[in-house]
């Protein structure tokens, strides 16, 4: 027996289907080991030794393996073709010979690009030894995100409260996103003025010119920057003869763009799908993995975590094949095209993301995939053949026309385009973010020396806009070009932004908040090189070169130590007004902007006298007066905060952090939003000091919702929890929603059931509610449905019953909600029509079996949930996924029912500085 291991069950699943009896397939779940989350995991002075520990998780898998391993004739270690997957087969050779589990054993390591039976026999037989560069490149940057975390976060917390650390590269990354914010917010618009005049050839065809020029000298687009100048333009042109001075027409081609790779696939998912990276490399993740398709589990797309843009010489072919069936032989080039990446660095470069199969039509799979999954695969299908397409072969005509007015000339252009041969943009055009798209006019004919008629002039005012903020695929862009992250890497760090709240999406954009921009002027006041983008994206190139085995990984981590150490060191003597004049000095614009009356906008609004500037507390960062304590006026830091209100907008004798928001209605008590140590929350009521006083009424936010969109009205919706959802349909007992320690649940007696990312604790339905406890009873998982919904077929002519087909834990069955019946193993569940369902559901009946089984405690279970899928493999993040699914796993045993701003997620300080 062969041992093969690879990251995860729906890969073990696939991959033991291909390679038969004499294989057992195992999965480690990704990483089976940590740096454990306290000082000294990583030390400096013991030449950056690392202590590895085992989770829970990770020894069962550890003790799994080690079990299989016993007696076997090998280990084949088979995990993903990149650094992380290097790393997680090293993990498992390290752990297993600290066991002693392998014992004359020997180990192989084995790479595949795509999950196709073809793929993985082929890797069988090529097998390598462990890349030792790859591993020690992953070694260095764990080391790095380590020695930030422990080590900045703690600096921080001294100097900042409330603040921590957005990690190593999301640091820069945040910059990148508040330093756009400061663009806009500084930006002063600048007047302009169009003209554009109508005219007419001769057959009485009409087109726009536009003005370029007069008396021989270039006018650029803001040139004409008044409306006393465009008058005297469109007055001059209202008199003058028009004639065209040149026509030009110029072929040209558009190319292709090339195959995927990581970050262009997020950003052309984000651009046409409105898909978020993270969701879009879930999404591909099952795509490689494997589908069911036919009854066969293949995968249908190859490894999506790649710099390279390249395909295999038999993948082109293929592509060429689909081109000529489904387009014609005009679409095929004369030769297969080539691509060449860009990226800095290519050594974890592998083909493009691509079909497995170019032959597999998105039409042809559809019905096998989920809504998701159907759009991604089209829109990798398409951008994979359209990349060996023929080019577009457009015209682009340019007619000059000269205006005379007496002695004067004004020079006008018109600009248009023809698409003569649409080659690849029959199938694909890449999308943009913020350019204006490329005028696709045609112009009527023409030739020099025509006379034209003048049908109107316009002049239209315009003033320059600020730059946009960056979309998630923008940002991504922008992180690429300067060298900033890798692929693997882009998804993690978008998601650790917002998860931390440093950055919100508005509109589809990013915008950073209050905490996240106070985080960038700390650090660029005390901490420059380090979000520097030169300094982020050569240390980028250094661990290329680790991966490349051309500099020692250790090496690499003393030179960043010894002037970070220094860094840290040299803020022990630093005193918080020297960070708060700093900061001041760096968000001022946004702290306090110009006001429209042209008065200071430092001005306190309460006394008149004071001037306001930016403080800290023991709960974050706020905007009080001078003159405290004579003046007590606070606000929040942002300025769209409550400006104005005075005194009023401090509570508890001018206690920051504090806003009110109305009175309660029933209790006549000020209801407040305030900030906490552990987040935002609200209060009905105020503290007392007094010994044995009850303490008021609070409750924390729930995540993703931000404190700028909470009112009164929803303040006290949150107060009112728990609240009644539903009644249990077996025992008539009340479903409660309501927000613990580890997030929002629904509770029925002693089970818990957490809420998915999509639910709401203020609105989830009783139908909702009552699926995600029967699912718990059953023993489902957090927000997990309690049955698969299966595929609809359609209603039954006789019964009008709904009849769908799902999956079953003893196989595939239809349903019409009264009976069930097993299909038979000839069938395919894919290929089952409604005629068959009705035949097998009637026979079901007549033979008195079948009766769907009851949905409570102790009726019968149809099915089982499937397992939880595992973090995604060679995510760089995915310690902090494990972590984070371990911690859900206890809220989903037993969360806290008393909410309490105190007991929200209050992590040591440890674990703080491991996340940072």
């Amino acid at each position: 027996m062969k041992v093969v291991v690879v990251e995860s069950p729906a890969k073990a699943k696939t991959i033991n289907k291909y390679l038969g009896r004499d294989y057992e397939v195992i999965a480690s779940f990704g990483h089976i080991r940590d740096l454990p989350a306290k000082d000294g995991s990583v030390d400096p002075e013991d030449d950056f030794r690392m202590i590895w520990e085992l989770e829970d998780r990770g020894s069962k898998r550890v003790s799994e393996i080690a079990k299989a391993v016993k007696g076997a004739e090998k280990l084949i270690l088979a995990t993903d073709p990149d650094r992380e997957g290097e790393a997680i087969s090293w993990h498992v050779i390290e752990a297993l010979a600290a066991r002693k589990a392998l014992k004359g054993v020997p180990v192989e390591r084995v790479t595949f690009n795509a999950i196709t039976k073809d793929a993985v026999q082929t890797a069988m037989r090529q097998p390598r030894e462990i890349d030792q560069a790859l591993v020690d490149a992953y070694l260095a940057r764990r080391a790095l995100d380590y020695l930030v975390g422990f080590n900045l976060s703690p600096v921080l917390w001294r100097k900042l409260p409330g603040a921590r650390s957005a990690g190593r590269v999301q640091s820069v990354a945040l910059r990148l996103v508040c330093e756009r914010e400061y663009e806009i917010e500084t930006f002063r618009p600048r007047e302009y003025w169009s003209i554009v005049a109508t005219l007419a050839t001769e057959a009485g065809a009409l087109f726009e010119a536009r003005l370029v020029g007069a008396n021989g000298k270039r006018i650029q687009r803001l040139d004409v920057g008044t409306g006393e100048e465009a008058a005297a333009f469109k007055r001059d042109l209202e008199l003058a003869t028009f004639s065209v001075a040149s026509v030009e027409a110029k072929p040209a081609k558009r190319h292709p763009q090339p195959p995927f790779t990581t970050s262009t696939l997020q950003q052309e998912a984000s651009r046409k799908l409105g898909m978020a990276p993270a969701q879009t490399m879930r999404v591909a993740q099952r795509l490689y993995e494997g589908v069911e398709i036919g009854g066969e589990t293949v995968g249908i797309i190859t490894y999506m975590r790649t710099d390279g843009v390249d395909m295999a010489p038999e993948a082109i072919q293929d592509a060429r094949r689909v081109i000529g069936r489904e387009f014609g032989d005009a679409y095929v080039p004369g030769a297969p095209r080539r691509y060449s990446t860009k990226a800095k660095n290519a050594q974890e470069a592998h083909e493009a993301v691509r079909p497995t199969e170019m032959s597999r039509l998105p039409k042809q799979v559809a019905r096998y995939l989920d809504a998701e999954q159907a759009r991604l695969y089209e829109l990798i299908w398409t951008r994979t053949v359209a990349s060996q397409m023929e080019s577009a072969e457009l015209e682009r005509t340019t007619v000059d026309v000269t205006a005379s007015v007496g002695p004067r000339r004004i020079d006008l252009r018109a600009t248009g385009q023809v698409v003569k041969f649409d080659g690849f943009l029959a199938l694909y055009q890449e999308g943009k973010d913020d350019e204006a798209d490329e005028e696709s006019r045609r112009l009527p004919p023409m030739k020099a020396g025509d006379p034209l008629r003048r049908e109107r002039i316009t002049s239209t005012q315009h003033f320059t806009e600020p730059p946009p903020r960056y979309s998630e695929a923008s940002l991504v862009k922008r992180m690429e070009e300067l060298g900033i992250g890798r692929p693997s890497t882009y998804a993690a760090i978008l998601q650790t932004l917002r998860d931390r709240e440093y950055v919100k999406i508005e509109k589809k954009r990013l915008v950073p908040e209050d905490k996240g921009r106070l985080v960038t002027g700390f650090l660029e006041s005390f901490f420059k090189r380090y979000v520097e983008y030169d300094f982020t994206a050569d240390l980028e190139g250094q661990l290329d070169r680790v991966s490349n085995a051309e500099i020692d990984w250790r090496e690499v981590l003393r030179e960043f130590w010894r002037d970070f150490s220094a860094a840290v060191g040299g803020t022990k003597e630093l005193r918080v007004a020297e960070v708060l004049e700093a900061l001041n000095e760096l968000l001022g614009a946004h702290i306090f902007p110009e006001r429209a009356d042209g008065a200071n906008p430092r001005a306190c609004p309460n006394c008149g006298s004071g001037s306001l500037s930016l403080k800290l507390g023991k709960f974050g960062a706020f905007v009080g007066c001078s003159n405290y304590p004579e003046c007590k006026y606070t606000r929040q830091l942002s300025a769209t905060g409550v400006e104005g209100d005075g005194e009023g907008t401090s509570a508890e004798g001018g206690q920051p952090g504090v806003r009110v928001l109305g009175d309660d209605p029933a209790t006549g008590l000020p209801v407040t939003l305030r900030d906490g140590r552990f987040g935002p929350f609200v209060q009905l009521g105020e503290s007392s000091t007094e010994k044995g006083a009850e303490k008021p009424k609070r409750s924390s936010l729930p995540k993703g919702l931000a404190p700028s969109a909470v009112d009164l009205a929803k303040a006290l919706r949150l107060l009112a929890l728990p609240r009644e959802v539903a009644r249990h349909p077996e025992t008539g007992e009340p479903i409660l929603a309501n927000l613990g320690r580890f997030g929002p649940y629904v509770q029925h007696g002693k089970t818990y059931a957490n809420l998915g990312r999509d639910d709401d604790v203020l609105e989830i339905g009783a139908n909702r509610a009552i699926d995600l406890i029967v699912a718990k009873e059953q023993g489902g998982g957090r927000g997990r449905p309690a049955s698969d919904p299966g595929r609809p077929l359609g209603k039954d002519p006789a019964s009008g019953r709904e009849l769908t087909v799902k999956a079953g834990r003893y196989g595939p069955y239809v349903t019409d909600g009264e009976v069930n019946a097993t299909l038979p193993k000839a069938v395919s569940a894919e290929a089952l029509t409604l005629e068959e369902a009705v035949g097998l559901v009637n026979a079901k009946r007549a033979s008195g079996g079948g009766k769907a089984p009851a949905r409570g405690r102790k009726g019968a279970v149809a099915r089982k949930a499937p397992a939880r899928k595992a973090a995604s493999d060679g995510d760089e993040a995915a310690p902090k996924k494990r972590a984070a699914a371990k911690t859900a796993k206890s809220a989903a045993a037993k969360p806290s029912a008393k909410p309490s701003a105190k007991s929200a997620a209050k992590p040591s300080a440890t674990k703080k500085a491991a996340g940072a």
